[in-house]
């Protein structure tokens, strides 16, 4: 069994999908996995599609000075120091479209967390995401 957790990086499709963060130096990963999940409409999404989705609004909310308490992968760390961009307000507002989806009941991931002990966790986890994506960009320390 792989990893599986509330925490956004605390699964394998979001740990195997930031280390596509080493071959980038700018937004295309993240705006890659936003739309994955947008063109999906109102059909259902994949978990392993939601997770990265997760893990790319993540690393949004990091770029504008507001990363979590949770452990973020060494990789990520390594490329939100490298990047000197606050993300536009265009991709904080797929993101937050994408959150909604995400939550939604067309959603395996909220399917798989709703079946499981952890589903308010989960849900916890991502509304913390959602404020914190939501906060205006706060300057970052220098890498």
């Amino acid at each position: 069994m792989g990893a599986w957790s509330h925490e956004t990086f605390g699964n394998d499709d979001a740990l195997d999908w930031v280390h596509g963060l080493e071959q980038v130096d700018d937004l295309s990963l993240i705006e890659e996995a936003l739309a994955t999940v947008l063109e999906e409409g109102s059909d259902y999404v994949e978990a392993p599609q939601a997770s990265e989705a997760l893990a790319a609004i993540e690393l949004i909310a990091r770029l504008r000075g507001h990363g979590s308490e949770e452990s973020c992968p060494e990789v990520a760390e390594d490329w939100i120091a490298r990047m000197r961009l606050t993300p536009p307000e265009a991709l904080v507002q797929q993101a937050l479209t994408v959150l909604d989806r995400l939550v939604d009941e067309d959603s395996e991931l909220k399917e798989l967390w709703d079946e499981s002990d952890s589903a308010e966790d989960w849900l916890a986890s991502v509304a913390d995401l959602r404020r914190r994506l939501q906060a205006p960009p706060q300057p970052r320390d220098a890498a």
